[in-house]
């Protein structure tokens, strides 16, 4: 079923399919919220009014950056950031002199003009083909209501769900909005709009409330307190869900909660399987506040150390001594646990404000992106890598290149590394001449021609996400093929293994840092291929572990046998899922 698709059961349910941007199972009662009411009245302005409408405007902009720095000081820090986008647009000064030109020019009061003014920026953005850029549209118009509100004299508020177990539905929902909810009392969310790189996804996920957005038409469906199951990992929404989906949904949960409430003993536990097969469980992170959710969740080191939100939604680029500082804090909190740091991966879904990185091109996916974007802008490049080479010194810090394709991008990057050394070596500062140096695979090209790369790198990290996407043709975001994105695809568990083995004869490890490794499902899987390493999301760790410490190898290496085997990514999936269903039924109860 595709996404935006409606399917009625027998049992009386109506199954809504979106995009799950949060994992996690909900059960509970829809709390609607109404779309706030964004009309403004048009009121024509004497010439003597302009300066007090002036004033007027000035005023909210300075309430709204009151109240965006509180909810950035009160949020979780990683979170934080996505705001600083917020706080970028209200000093904006086209749009600041446009709103000031529109009031004296047009003689109109400041709501109907803020209202234009924004509406402008918004449509140029959604006129970008690239999906993150289109994406801060949502958040031009956050801070947008957010001014129209403080002019008003009212705030946009969630404070009337009192209930516990209420799961938001909504035609779309902003971040501001998102980062204030009551986890007490919200179990889920569902929204009719959004993609999985919106801030709002990514402040829930954050939050860990399972949601779905790209429902298309579902709010209009639902009424106040009708009964709802939210499916954050299917990407399904249940509108009056039956007995059997209840009780198998509860079991779910419960079984989720168990396993969280034996955290702490897990934390100390080894990944290790049945048989006294012990594989290294890290952790992905993308800010330094996100080490101690890391070490909390029993982290043995970081495995991807994403370093491009360092450089988005800023006015000027991060110095070196910034980043510096930022990758020594984590080395030093993790030491002696590695931390590989991945370079640079702008492009394609991420872009780099003050940059021309966010050029339109047709497929920015495939575009310049990653590798070749860090290229292209050698001395941007070289002023990372000197900044990762010098935290190197305080714990065990390895690097890696993003989006690898070819031997050449690895030899020239290793060129500007060695560069960079010798700058450091002329400045007097210390570092270890001998950081290791991994390549991410994460196109076919790479995962076939990995024997060509491995005697070039120390190690080897899987990033399935684009692996997935580009082997089988399908852009997650569209959601007319997204249900065809299938990790257990005969092609994608190939390339997995070609590339896994290939390291292995020349004796370097390989891991796996994306989506697969956070799915406790495909850990059976992933074993059973032979991956050495699992860089998960800090929230999956202790479910990841329980699904290694469930299994033997020589069970996974039979579900991996199977999936390898099968004709096509339906039966691989079947086959595999019943294999584990006799072997661990509890992983497949925490995901299914």
């Amino acid at each position: 079923m595709p996404k935006g698709a409606t399917e009625a059961t027998a049992a009386g349910e109506v199954i809504f399919r979106g995009i799950g941007v949060s994992s996690g199972i909900a059960l509970g009662r829809a709390f609607l919220r109404e779309p706030p009411d964004d009309q403004v009245v048009e009121r024509d302005i004497a010439r003597a009014e302009i300066s007090r409408e002036i004033a007027r405007f000035e005023a909210a902009l300075i309430a709204t950056r009151r109240q965006i720095r509180a909810i950035q000081k009160d949020c979780d820090p990683s979170v934080a950031t996505i705001f600083d986008a917020h706080l970028l647009f209200l000093d904006d000064g086209p749009f600041i002199k446009s709103v000031f030109a529109g009031i004296e020019g047009r003689h109109k009061n400041v709501e109907l003009v803020l209202r234009d003014v924004a509406q402008g920026f918004i449509q140029s953005l959604e006129n970008v083909k690239d999906e993150y850029v289109r994406e801060r549209a949502n958040d031009v118009q956050d801070v947008a209501r957010r001014i129209l509100h403080n002019l008003a004299g009212k705030q946009p508020t969630l404070a009337e769900i009192t209930e516990r177990g209420a799961i938001i539905v909504a035609h779309d929902l902003a971040p501001s909005e998102t980062v204030v909810i009551n986890k007490a009392l919200v179990a889920g969310i569902a929204l009719d709009l959004g993609s999985p790189t919106a801030h709002t996804a990514v402040v829930a996920a954050k939050l860990g409330i399972p949601t779905v957005v790209g429902l298309h038409n579902m709010s209009p469906q639902v009424r106040a307190g009708d009964e709802l199951l939210v499916d954050g990992a299917k990407g399904l929404v249940i509108l009056r869900p039956s007995a059997e989906r209840r009780a198998q949904a509860q079991r779910q949960v419960k079984t989720k909660h168990d396993i969280e409430r034996e955290l702490t003993r897990l934390r100390d536990l080894p990944a290790e399987t049945v048989d006294g097969y012990r594989l290294v469980l890290a952790a992905n992170i993308e800010l330094p506040q996100d080490v101690e959710a890391a070490l909390s969740g029993g982290a043995e080191g970081i495995g991807l150390f994403r370093t491009e939100y360092f450089y988005m939604a800023r006015k000027e680029l991060p110095t070196e001594n910034e980043q510096y500082e930022a990758y020594r804090s984590v080395a030093k909190r993790m030491a002696p646990a590695p931390v590989i740091i991945r370079t640079l991966d702008l492009g394609g879904d991420k872009f780099l404000a003050g940059l021309d990185a966010s050029q339109q091109e047709s497929n920015p996916s495939m575009g310049w992106r990653a590798i070749r974007f860090c290229l292209a802008q050698p001395d941007l490049f070289r002023t990372q890598l000197r900044a990762i080479l010098r935290a190197s010194v305080v714990g065990n810090v390895k690097l890696m290149y993003p989006m690898i394709s070819n031997l050449d991008e690895l030899v020239r990057a290793n060129v500007i590394l060695d560069q960079a050394k010798k700058e450091l070596l002329e400045k007097g500062h210390p570092f270890n001449p001998h950081i290791e140096v991994g390549a991410m695979i994460e196109t076919p090209a790479a995962a076939i021609g990995a024997d060509l790369l491995a005697p070039y790198v120390k190690f080897f990290s899987l990033g399935t996400n684009d692996l997935i996407q580009y082997t089988l043709a399908i852009d997650r975001g569209n959601e007319r093929v997204a249900y065809l994105y299938e990790p257990a695809h005969p092609a994608v568990l190939r390339l997995i293994k070609n590339a896994i083995d290939a390291g292995h004869r020349v004796g370097i490890w390989t891991g796996v840092c994306g989506g697969m490794a956070s799915d406790p499902l495909m850990t059976p899987l992933l074993l059973g291929l032979g991956v050495d390493e699992l860089s998960v999301s800090c929230s999956s760790l202790p479910l990841v572990k329980d699904a290694i410490r469930r299994v033997s190898l020589s069970e996974a290496r039979e579900i991996a046998e199977l999936a390898l085997n099968s004709p096509s990514a339906v039966e691989a999936h079947e086959r595999f899922r019943e294999l584990t269903k006799k072997i661990a039924p509890e992983i497949l109860e925490l995901v299914e």
